[in-house]
């Protein structure tokens, strides 16, 4: 997992062995990693530091398990400082209390005992969340009221070419419909922003918009994220918990990655979205929801439906509507645009203000071919951010990757199919003495396909039965 240095996360807990945890597994990653196992020491905190996560615990004291307690500082929280990036964490996961917890302004929830992997995942997600909000208020003169600041965890999508003025409008178009969307696209195109705004311009924008990296959840949490368990469903199961599907139902759930799942967890997301219903874990009773789905991936699915590696009938299933993202080197244009926008932000995040990009500099980023994208961009622009020493950013403050050219392959003759399946047929009439019966046994095809392969090479000859 790539370090975040920039990155500054609070944990509450009354349990010192959670807050060990938390530092163990996030300082590595984060630069500010303060823990606390009290609550009422929360505003003190919050007055010295604007944290970019508050891993909040639902339950403090012995016994209780009912969530008030952590929806009470939430409340409380959000009062401080009403952009504040909250994510809720208990191992006594009451029916509606994420939704609960999500409805007040959590920005999402993760249950105890965490898992590294998701733990990790969940916490860079929100801590970028967070910077691009912060930035993004502030440049905004922050006129916007504190609600509307916590609803919107995303900017607006910057740009001016044709091609992405074509996909702002097909969104638009789809956006109010409930439609399934798929959207593809390489690394760093905005997917994320894509179903985000899909969301934004939907009926449901006043619900969930429920964000699952599926690429992050291992498959033995699968079912208990995406569909809840029942207390007792397995070990430190204590209470009902909703899954992702339930806390969506309303507005919209985003699947994330969703080329990378297997294919049995591909059926199991099939049946929910089939009978729009779940089952928790532990239960018999289903459980109705109303979701909007949208997907992403940057796998190429069509090619793996074709391979059986993703299933056809889950394929039909999310793409009723289809948005393709272009990669930053098909919008050019956008391209300065785009540098403008992260070197104000990243310049206003690390308190260098005033620099400039130079115009051989800018040209230099124009011609660069981006593999990485809009992320790549973003990553490049904040390096060269943090390393600058005037005013003035250079082309040499930009190392950026070289097209590696593809390795070549000796020659070789090439080996039709065809050939190849004559020699093989050849090789068995010849070892069974032109036997059909015991030559179309050992290649394991029938005994009339084998006549008409030997009819079609001309092996007439090698027969020792009439043809």
């Amino acid at each position: 997992m790539k370090s975040d240095r920039s990155g500054s996360i609070l944990v509450v807990d009354d349990d010192n062995d959670v807050l060990y945890t938390a530092r163990l597994v996030l300082r590595g990653l984060f630069g500010k990693v303060d823990t606390l196992d009290r609550p009422d020491l929360i505003p003190d905190y919050l007055k010295k530091c604007k944290y970019d996560v508050i891993l909040l615990d639902m339950n403090y004291t012995r016994g209780s398990t009912s969530g008030k307690e952590g929806l009470d500082w939430l409340e409380k929280i959000l009062l401080i400082d009403p952009t504040a990036c909250v994510l809720t964490t208990t191992a006594y996961g009451e029916i509606n209390l994420a939704v609960q917890a999500m409805k007040k302004g959590a920005v999402d929830f993760i249950t105890k005992p965490w898992n590294k992997e998701h733990l990790i995942a969940s916490v860079s997600n929100v801590v970028s969340v967070s910077q691009v909000e912060r930035n993004v208020s502030k440049s905004k003169g922050n006129h916007n009221g504190s609600a509307n600041q916590r609803n919107n965890k995303y900017p607006e999508v910057i740009s001016r070419s044709p091609i992405m003025a074509q996909i702002m409008e097909t969104i638009k178009m789809v956006a109010s419909t409930d439609a399934n969307v798929l959207i593809l696209g390489e690394n760093g195109t905005g997917k994320e922003l894509a179903a985000w705004a899909l969301h934004r311009e939907s009926l449901r924008k006043l619900n969930s918009f429920v964000h699952v990296d599926l690429g992050s959840i291992p498959e033995t949490l699968f079912e208990a994220e995406l569909f809840g368990h029942t207390r007792g469903a397995f070990t430190d199961a204590r209470e009902d918990r909703a899954g992702r599907f339930e806390i969506a139902s309303g507005g919209t759930l985003f699947l994330d990655e969703i080329g990378n799942l297997s294919l049995p967890l591909q059926a199991k997301i099939l049946t929910a979205i089939q009978n729009r219903e779940v089952v928790r874990i532990g239960s018999n009773h289903p459980v109705p929801v109303n979701v909007r789905l949208i997907s992403a991936t940057n796998m190429p699915l069509y090619e793996m439906a074709d391979s059986f590696e993703f299933r056809q009938d889950l394929l039909y299933r999310i793409n009723t509507i289809e948005i393709l993202l272009p990669p930053l080197r098909e919008r050019r244009e956008d391209i300065s645009l785009l540098a403008d926008y992260y070197l104000e932000l990243f310049s206003e995040q690390y308190c260098k203000h005033g620099i400039k990009l130079k115009e051989d500099t800018l040209q230099k980023l124009k011609e660069y071919h981006w593999p990485g994208n809009i992320r790549e961009l973003a990553h490049s622009i904040e390096r060269a951010v943090i390393l600058c020493k005037c005013g003035t950013l250079s082309p040499d403050d930009f190392i950026l990757r070289t097209r590696s050219k593809p390795a070549q392959l000796p020659d070789e003759p090439a080996i039709r199919i065809e050939d190849y399946e004559k020699k093989v047929i050849s090789s068995a009439m010849s070892k069974y003495n032109g036997n059909l019966s015991k030559a179309a046994e050992e290649m394991g095809i029938a005994r009339s396909t084998l006549y008409r392969k030997i009819a079609h090479f001309g092996l007439e000859n090698l027969s020792a039965q009439p043809i």
